[in-house]
Parts: C-alpha cells; sequence; structure tokens
C-alpha cells in the first residue's frame, strides 16, 4: 500500500507543479484557455518536457539516487566479470556497451536505464551479487540488457508523456465546460471564478493521473515479460527461472519513483493493475511456456 500511494503521490505532485505554472503561463502568453488546438500545444510541450528531459538526465540521476559507482577499471574478479558478462551480452543484442555500475544495498535487484540503445547503464545491488550465484546473476543482467535492446527506456517515457498531455488537457477541457454552463446557469453570467476552476482543474488531473498510472503500469508488465523473453534468449531459460525463484525468497524492491520500473524485482500492492512488475509466478510460468 505505501509503495502505491507513494508512486501515485510522485506523479500528482509532478502534475499539480504543472498545472500551477501552466495557468499562470496561459494569461501571460495571451493563449486563450477556451481554444483546444492552443491547450493541447502547451499541453504535449509541458507533457513531453518533462518525460524528455528525465531520459535524458537518467543515467545521472539514477547513479546519484542509489549512489552508484561507475566500474571504469575492474578492481576485482567480480567487476571483471561483470563487465565481461555485459559487453557479450550486449554484443549478442546488438547495442553498444553500456555503461556498468554497483550500488551499495541488500535489495536483491538490478535496473537499467538511459536515453537510447547506445547510450545506457546498468547497475545491479551488492544484495544481488553476494545473494546470487553466477547463473541467476548472469540472467538478471541479459534480462536489463534486454530492456535496453527493446528500447524500453524511451517507450516508457513517450507513453508517459503522451498520458501527461492528456491529462492535462482534458482535465482543463472539462473544467472549462463546468465553467460554461456555471455560467449559462448563473442569470448574473459568473463562472466558477479562478479559484474553483484551478481546484477542478487540479481534481481532475489528480483523477486522470491515476488512471494514467493504471496504463503505465500495465505497459511496465508487459515490458518484464519480453524482458525476461530477452533473457532467455540470451543466456537460457532455466537461468532466467532460476533467478526469478531465487527473487521469490528476498524482500521486497528498495528502489524509489521511476527506477522501480527498470528493476528486476517489482513490488507487490494493492492490485495487480498497479504493480509495475508481474507477480514472480507469472513470469515464471510464461517463461516455462517456452519452448
Amino acid at each position: 500500500m505505501k509503495r502505491i500511494v507513494l508512486f501515485i503521490a510522485t506523479n500528482m505532485a509532478v502534475l499539480l507543479v504543472l498545472s500551477v505554472v501552466l495557468n499562470l503561463l496561459i494569461p501571460l502568453l495571451g493563449l486563450d484557455p477556451n481554444s483546444y488546438s492552443s491547450l493541447l500545444l502547451i499541453a504535449a510541450l509541458f507533457g513531453f518536457g518533462g518525460s524528455l528531459l528525465s531520459l535524458a538526465m537518467s543515467k545521472w540521476l539514477a547513479l546519484r539516487s542509489v549512489r552508484a559507482t561507475l566500474i571504469k577499471t575492474p578492481r576485482n574478479r567480480t567487476e571483471q566479470w561483470l563487465l565481461q558478462t555485459v559487453k557479450r551480452q550486449a554484443q549478442q543484442a546488438g547495442i553498444g556497451m553500456p555503461d556498468v555500475a554497483i550500488y551499495s544495498s541488500s535489495d536483491v535487484n538490478a535496473f537499467a536505464t538511459g536515453a537510447s540503445r547506445n547510450n545506457a547503464l546498468v547497475a545491479v545491488s551488492t544484495g544481488l551479487l553476494t545473494q546470487m550465484d553466477g547463473d541467476e546473476v548472469e540472467a538478471v543482467l541479459a534480462h536489463e540488457v534486454s530492456h535496453i535492446k527493446n528500447g524500453d527506456m524511451v517507450t516508457m517515457t513517450l507513453l508517459q508523456g503522451v498520458l501527461n498531455t492528456f491529462v492535462i488537457f482534458f482535465a482543463r477541457v472539462i473544467a472549462s465546460i463546468i465553467d460554461n454552463a456555471t455560467r449559462s446557469n448563473n442569470q448574473q453570467g459568473a463562472g466558477l471564478g479562478s479559484m474553483a476552476y484551478i481546484a477542478i482543474v487540479m481534481l481532475l488531473e489528480l483523477v486522470f493521473g491515476v488512471l494514467a498510472s493504471i496504463i503505465v503500469m500495465a505497459f511496465s508488465r508487459y515490458r518484464e515479460y519480453r524482458a525476461d523473453a530477452g533473457s532467455a534468449s540470451l543466456v537460457g531459460r532455466d537461468k532466467m527461472i532460476a533467478a526469478l525463484r531465487r527473487l521469490q525468497g528476498t524482500q521486497a524492491s528498495q528502489l524509489d519513483g521511476n527506477l522501480k520500473a527498470f528493476g528486476i524485482h517489482g513490488g507487490g500492492g494493492l492490485a495487480e493493475w498497479f504493480m509495475s512488475h508481474p507477480p514472480l509466478a507469472k513470469r515464471i510460468a510464461a517463461l516455462q511456456k517456452r519452448l
């Protein structure tokens, strides 16, 4: 429950900040709030702007959020093996060599992020390295490399941008309709008033934002099945199944915010609709059905 609330609250906070800025910009730029074409344009700028900026800064932000250390010159056999394994898998997948990093955490996890297939990052936790054997770690790395190969960071960003755009747009369209209806029913022609209008916009953005989160999470779960299949193709189905079974006995993911959607170990929650990852049992069953 806490993870779901934090996830939704983070997305709602971003939308509310954008809402306040947008409400200030519309009159300053001389835009007609009743012009749907102008509103859609500025909604798209805000909706995609934040997502694309986050994508461009994703590696930098990810490294600092988990305090990961990039492996530039291997200091031991483990780091040497990590670099060699990721390099081999990247060549098999036909992508550029990602940066590889380790972060200190008891969480058994790994994640991939980056702006493109040839400018990506794979990070693994110390907990994963100590609690999984070599074959299982190899499968997890292949899972993350598959995320990069599939372009999941970019598609997730574009999807979030589209959804943000429509959340911002339709919240204001419906608020305008309510405002106009209020004017028509009021003999003095008074509408909602600026504060009431903004309050309705924010309430609608909250509702639409929750619905948008369901779509994002559904796509995230779909990505996980594809990445599992990609890992099975790179290193073998049995290794990936073994890694998922190992995860069944570990604690929930401690990754925060958007990084959770790119980890190997997703969090459960109030309902599967709000889960970034499918239940591990379903992921194992899907792999077992592969020939």
